[in-house]
């Protein structure tokens, strides 16, 4: 794919470099990182970190270096390609320990630091519509040495708050989840700097959020720039499906080709449904709203698909019942099988046929059945019971709210 950049003369102030923090072994999205590095894990049917560095390469960035510490070969066999698609450099910056969120940009100071122009940071978990354009201009155009980006939250007491001065986009202060309201707009993990920050951060284990950025606030030298649009941070599983729905509505309102067409496709109930065009669906399924179906996946008769990812070459057989769930690359859900709650399953897993999964995380290589529930599951809820139950003994009516997971 051919991506074209935005058109601006050479000069310092263009930003030709950008670091993505890659971090460790992404424990909070297994099962599916016990096989694939997070980065590469796919989000709407594409790597996550592809998402991110297309918009980068929109907005004029030719080197992108990727801070990891965590099976860095793989990602480098997988994203040479991307390398020579889109005519840029990825540098993998490798960690022997782990150096934080801001330790990175001072392992990668020979790139970042090259020359004066200004550098992008982003976390690799952070889905939005990235507008690294109008981010760049804000940020050139107040001078200052730093710039955040910031998305505003219902619930702004679990997050640390971004507050300004009155009347400007100068960062004041932040405010650890406040008790009393002070503001809306949390950190959104995306900013942009000039060089001269690296002169503020040390080789060593350090946080940008609670060490570098109240430095460059106190100088007056931080400002904030409000996100349009929706923000996710999809680390988790469930947020990982809450930013998939985010995603879809953003391609609904955009009007985006990608979307599968419910008026060629009977099968689409509701809309915000993204299908690979490999992917055999049954046409008497009813798939939809808020469903991402991979490449060469296969979908049986009656099938029943709402919020959920059905990954690559997973098979989803006759009447089965699939909700808010991530079913992992080349898996096999049995017929008349239920599975709801943020239930995971990693890659090369077999669920038998007329189970009931409720809310757990399945191994990768696992077949799942009435007697092999111990040795094939990871509990997300550690204090409460994970159950397998045959499908015909259960109550189906009942709220499923409650302290029992059945899988």
């Amino acid at each position: 794919m051919k991506i074209s950049t935005t058109s601006l003369p050479l000069n310092p102030t263009q930003p030709r470099y950008a670091l993505i923090l890659v971090g460790g072994f992404g424990t909070r999205l297994r099962p599916l990182t016990l096989s694939w590095p997070k980065p590469l894990v796919e989000f709407c049917n594409k790597a996550m970190i592809l998402h991110q560095i297309e918009a980068l390469v929109k907005a004029g960035v030719k080197d992108i270096v990727l801070a990891v510490n965590y099976r860095p070969e793989v990602m480098v066999s997988v994203l040479k390609k991307t390398e020579e698609e889109f005519g840029i450099n990825i540098h993998f910056s490798v960690e022997t320990e782990p150096l934080g969120t801001a330790g990175p940009l001072a392992l990668a100071r020979d790139i970042l630091g090259k020359d004066d122009s200004p550098f992008f940071v982003l976390n690799s978990d952070v889905t939005c519509v990235y507008p690294f354009e109008a981010f760049r201009d804000f940020h050139i155009a107040h001078g200052a040495e730093g710039s955040i980006m910031v998305t505003k939250v219902a619930e702004p007491s679990a997050y640390g708050v971004v507050v300004t001065k009155p009347g400007s986009t100068v960062i004041d202060r932040f405010v650890e989840k406040p008790v009393e309201f002070v503001g809306n707009r949390i950190n959104a993990g995306i900013y942009i700097f000039n060089p001269t920050v690296l002169n503020r951060i040390k080789l060593e284990p350090t946080s940008i959020e609670k060490d570098t950025f109240p430095a460059i606030a106190a100088d007056q030298q931080l400002h904030s720039f409000d996100l349009p649009g929706f923000w996710m941070d999809v680390g988790q599983p469930k947020d990982y499906l809450s930013g998939t729905c985010l995603y879809l509505s953003h391609l609904t309102s955009t009007h985006s080709p990608l979307l599968t067409d419910p008026k060629k496709n009977k099968w689409v109930y509701g809309g915000n449904v993204l299908v690979d065009p490999s992917a055999e669906i049954d046409p008497t399924a009813v798939i939809g709203p808020n469903v991402v179906i991979g490449p060469d996946a296969k979908i049986g008769p009656g099938v029943r698909l709402q919020r959920c990812v059905i990954l690559s070459n997973a098979v989803v057989r006759d009447h089965a019942w699939i909700a808010n769930s991530i079913i992992g690359w080349n898996s096999n859900v049995g017929r008349w099988t239920r599975v709801e709650n943020i239930t995971v399953l990693g890659d090369d897993v077999t669920i038998k046929d007329e189970l009931y999964v409720n809310g757990a995380s399945v191994l990768p290589h696992k077949s799942v059945s009435d007697a092999s529930v111990a040795a094939c599951l990871v509990s997300r809820w550690k204090t409460e019971q994970l159950m397998i139950s045959p499908l015909s003994h259960l109550d189906l009516n009942v709220n499923h709210r409650t302290s029992n997971r059945y899988v």
